[in-house]
């Protein structure tokens, strides 16, 4: 993940007694082929306003740092959406109050869903990979995915991702000495099962639906890459449509 862009200066926050009310944690969620470590300059920048942020990774990564987990990647086999929704709802659950939730491609998923089920008092989706029933597939995200998606015998393994995938998925921004340095620091194997229920659950149902219906969910933004070859803009343009048509529909 590249750093953040400074934000618009918000509205100041109304006191009680004399103080401000606390700020909520920020909960960050990692996507696919990554920990919790690439949040680390996110972290500091939030810290620097005043927001305490943390990055837990998925359930089985422990802290163990990712040449740790290139090295021994088998807690990654068989991990399912369910198990990762179930490890950051105890997490949540742990935090003295609700915190806002914001993930990256599968992170931003998992967010949308968390915010489905009631969890969160805000969500932010970067580039998120899309929930169940929204069809859209483009050539870009199938060749960023395809060291996994093409070969089905992957379907519980944990999959290697070489320099030149990380390249074309994740540094196509960059060239590729810098991207080899963010490869190095932060990639690790593919929890293809995650994957592949991410696919396979494109047509509806399964692990990967949200509640779009849901009335008192909080609130969402989504953001989407202008070059981003794993969720391209227009895959994050159709969840915003199949999220607005569902609070339409709620209301």
């Amino acid at each position: 993940m590249s750093e953040p862009a400074e934000p618009t200066p918000a509205a100041e926050v109304p006191h009680t007694n004399g103080h401000a009310p606390p700020q909520p944690t920020i909960l960050l969620i990692h996507g696919l082929w990554m920990t919790g470590l690439c949040w680390e300059h996110w972290i500091s920048f939030f810290a620097s306003h005043g927001y305490t942020a943390i990055a837990p990774s998925w359930p089985g990564f422990g802290d163990r740092t990712p040449a740790e987990i290139r090295a021994d990647p088998k807690a990654l086999r068989g991990l399912t959406i369910h198990a990762v929704i179930e490890h950051y709802v105890n997490i949540i659950e742990s935090l003295p109050s609700p915190p806002i939730i914001m993930g990256h491609s599968f992170g931003g998923l998992f967010t949308q869903i968390l915010l489905s089920k009631g969890y969160g008092v805000a969500g932010v989706g970067i580039s998120p990979a899309q929930p169940s029933g929204v069809v859209i597939l483009k050539p870009s995200t199938i060749k960023a995915s395809f060291g996994v998606l093409g070969n089905p015998f992957t379907y519980n393994k944990a999959v290697p991702f070489t320099e030149s995938q990380f390249h074309y998925a994740f540094g196509n921004a960059l060239d590729k000495k810098e991207s080899k340095v963010l490869w190095e620091r932060y990639s690790v194997h593919a929890a293809a099962h995650v994957l592949w229920q991410g696919a396979l659950g494109l047509l509806g149902g399964g692990d990967g639906a949200v509640d779009w219906k849901k009335a008192d969910r909080a609130p969402l933004l989504l953001v989407a890459g202008t070059n981003d070859h794993v969720v391209p803009r227009e895959v994050v343009e159709a969840e915003k449509e199949r999220s607005m048509l569902g609070r339409r529909s709620s209301s």
